[in-house]
């Protein structure tokens, strides 16, 4: 066989053990068959017999350097044969066949395979030859010459590096990888270009998740955070000089400076974007996260964003977003103000720039005051802008959802196009579903009164009412129901549908669909409604009686039933029909069922505030049920609404009815001076006999009375009221009506009730002698 013809064939021998299979298949990137067999290794037991000991799949790479035009295949083929004991003399045409494809694969087939998550090609990577894995020792040797040929044999590794194929047999190289990290170590400082092709190697051997044990073997991680951190002051070094040269006003040395400046500036930022990229597939595993966050990895990638190289923004915006799932990250982001810098990255041009920026917004507006500085920022109409961008609507959508949950900021929206947008989105739903953040959303923008207003304007509240009534939409109807809580315009807009609304109170309904209908009639406070005749037509008195019972329904609809008897109740004819049918001794009932619940206590009780307004539901209160009994009982509620309410209902009553008056106003005497009462019945039960707990007559001031009956207790400006009595507790209510002379100038006018406050330090003599 001719010289030419030949191919060199590196076999290695097999002294012990089975060879199974032989499977054979061509390299996908090199003239070279890949020979796959599993290996049965043999072992001796104990009495000399072999063993079947531990079983290994293996391959074989036959790298075929010769084989070009003018090779001889069948002779090639023969001799790969009998040099391989792998391959069975039967896959003799197999082999001719593969030999022939690799012979003839097109060059597009040679192209170097890259990961996923690799780095596009930059500045520094051409080279005037081929790399070959089989020259990888003379490519090791040149890192021991100079900075030069160490960034030559550097670029022609990381060329054999970003062929994932080769990858396994660099990792073999143990000479090779450490004398990379050890040049990288000590000589990143005095090549940009050295450092960024080291480094660009061992991102691709990150790139696997397999080999970030290797990578961390060398402590490269640790090393590109020093790097990016000195290259981040260097930064600001460049920048310090550039604006001094600016300064100056001499133009052709600052145009000479900004030139440099430009040139070492895109070096930077190629090392900066390998760098950080090996950092980000390094932080798959949380443990080594951990590690980087110790070394204040946010706060130098929240300092990276005032960079304008687009790649490497979306890199910096990718690691953010990685970061920013933990609670501690996102505490790190709020502190170095990391919206304000992405803020100004909205809009953008480049599409994955862009979707990046939002999906980490999207993680920080979970946290309240980083939605704040979302608001501060500007973003609130820069996010609406990008609603009529269809690819980045829905993140935008959710961000400014979360934005619209807070009070503060609901007001904001009313000066953008937002709303207009989102009821175009609403309209062009038409029947179908319509997505839950769109309605979501609406619905929160809704409570605010001034978005309330745009909602409404042209024919929006025509199409929502529409589209409620017609699908029974739950969502659609709550939005309606926010709508028409506010007072003004928007409010009188109901009238025309107060009809429609009540005919959705039938028992076929779902429940919650009627909780909306009936909330937004409950919300109608309108003074020219004629709401007697609508209950009538209706027949919505006995509905509202029958849901009142407890457990006749949710507690969400009956609540809705209650602030709907408020709201009628307003009408007089009305409160008379409620209280004809009996509705008031349903609502104590309910009230007894309810009474933990704050917010049923304070609706009831203010549906009876209502009625005392009207003479017939008020003699029905006072005369008929025990009414102003409970709210006596909860005039000291902890809750101040229900307080609130309970005061203002029993001064209507008190005013109205002299008995319950009384009844009142010395329940109030009591709770003002529960203190100095209590102090007077402690001194009446004590064992010691003092002169001071007993009358003229020995017997205890407290036997067998009343406090209050004891107007001999009571103060003066002086001191104790003489014992003749002659001012009594009516006295004090009528000084607090005004109907006094001139003569009780004398009194204290400071408080309506004298309140005695006792001092802690004081002893039983002091309160004797007071």
């Amino acid at each position: 066989m001719a010289r030419r013809d030949s191919a060199y064939v590196k076999l290695n021998e097999f002294n012990f053990g089975k060879v199974k299979g032989g499977s054979l298949d061509v390299h996908p990137t090199e003239k070279a068959l890949i020979v796959q067999y599993e290996l049965e290794a043999t072992i001796l037991g104990e009495m000399g017999d072999p063993m079947v000991g531990e079983r290994k799949e293996c391959q074989k790479i036959i790298r075929l350097k010769s084989l070009n035009a003018n090779t001889d295949i069948a002779s090639l083929a023969r001799k790969v044969v009998e040099e391989c004991r792998l391959i069975h003399p039967s896959k003799l045409p197999e082999v001719e066949q593969l030999l022939f494809y690799l012979l003839n694969r097109k060059k597009s087939d040679k192209r170097e395979k890259h990961s996923p998550r690799d780095l596009a090609p930059f500045e520094g990577l051409e080279l005037d030859e081929e790399a070959n894995i089989n020259r990888i020792d003379h490519y090791v040797e040149l890192l021991y010459e100079d900075i030069p040929e160490k960034v030559r044999g550097a670029t022609l590794i990381l060329h054999l590096a970003r062929n994932p194929d080769n990858l396994e047999e660099l990792l073999q190289n143990e000479t090779a990888l450490g004398a990379l990290a050890r040049v990288l170590r000590e000589d990143w400082k005095q090549s940009v270009d050295l450092a960024t092709t080291i480094i660009y190697v061992f991102f691709c051997f990150s790139s696997f998740s397999q080999f970030h044990g290797q990578v961390t073997h060398y402590k490269i991680g640790a090393l590109c955070m020093n790097i990016i951190e000195h290259e981040l002051k260097r930064y600001d070094l460049w920048q310090d000089e550039l604006q001094k040269k600016a300064n100056q006003n001499v133009k052709k040395e600052h145009e000479k400076a900004f030139k440099k400046y430009q040139g070492l500036l895109i070096k930077q930022e190629q090392l900066l974007r390998v760098a950080l990229h090996l950092l980000l597939n390094l932080a798959e595993d949380t443990r080594t996260e951990l590690k980087m966050r110790n070394k204040n990895i946010v706060h130098t990638l929240v300092k990276t964003l005032d960079r304008e190289d687009e790649e490497l923004l979306v890199l910096v915006v990718s690691f953010l977003k990685k970061l920013s799932i933990f609670l501690e990250n996102k505490n790190d982001m709020a502190e170095t103000y990391a919206v304000e810098k992405l803020a100004r990255l909205l809009p953008c041009k480049h599409e994955d720039l862009l979707n990046t920026t939002l999906r980490l917004l999207l993680n920080l507006s979970f946290d309240t005051g980083l939605r704040s500085q979302m608001v501060q920022a500007g973003l609130i109409p820069k996010l609406s802008s990008l609603l009529a961008d269809e690819s980045q609507r829905q993140l935008c959508m959710c961000i400014l959802y979360h934005i619209s949950v807070d009070d503060r900021f609901k007001s904001m929206f009313a000066y953008t196009d937002c709303i207009p947008q989102l009821m175009k989105m609403l309209f062009d739903c038409g029947e179908s579903p319509m997505d839950p953040e769109l309605i979501s959303f609406c619905i929160n923008l809704a409570a605010n009164k001034r978005n309330a207003q745009v909602i409404c304007e042209g024919n929006g509240l025509k199409m929502l009412m529409k589209r409620g009534l017609k699908l029974k939409d739950v969502l659609t109807m709550k939005m309606i129901r926010n709508v028409s809580q506010h007072d003004g315009p928007t409010k009188n807009l109901f009238i025309d549908y107060v009809g429609d609304l009540a005919a959705q109170t039938g028992v076929e309904e779902r429940e919650e669909y009627v909780i909306e209908c009936l909330g937004t009639l409950a919300n109608l406070t309108i003074p020219d409604l004629d709401w007697e005749l609508v209950l009538k037509e209706y027949n919505l008195v006995p509905f509202l009686k029958d849901r009142l019972k407890p457990g006749s329904a949710e507690d969400d609809l009956i609540l809705e039933v209650v602030i709907m008897i408020g709201t009628v109740s307003m009408d007089g004819s009305c409160a008379a029909m409620m209280a004809k049918s009996g509705i008031i001794s349903a609502l104590i009932e309910l009230l007894n069922a309810q009474q933990e619940d704050d917010e049923f206590v304070c609706q009831i009780v203010y549906v009876f505030y209502k009625m005392v307004f009207h003479q017939a539901t008020r003699d029905v209160i006072i005369k008929d049920t025990q009414a102003p009994a409970y709210l006596i009982d909860l005039m000291h509620d902890k809750n101040a609404e229900i307080r609130k309410v309970c005061d203002n209902t029993l001064d209507i009553i008190a005013e109205y009815d002299e008995e319950w008056g009384r009844k009142i106003q010395s329940e109030k005497f009591r709770w003002h001076n529960s203190q100095w009462l209590e102090m007077v019945d402690n001194r009446a039960m004590g064992d010691d006999g003092e002169p001071f707990m007993y009358g003229d007559d020995g017997e205890p001031f407290m036997h067998n009375g009343d406090i209050l009956e004891r107007r001999d207790l009571f103060y003066s400006a002086d001191g104790i009221i003489p014992a003749d009595s002659t001012i009594s507790p009516e006295f004090f209510i009528d000084y607090q009506n005004g109907d006094m002379g001139q003569q009780d100038n004398a009194l204290n006018p400071c408080n309506s009730y004298f309140s005695f406050q006792m001092d802690e330090g004081e002893g039983r003599e002091g309160r004797r002698n007071r």
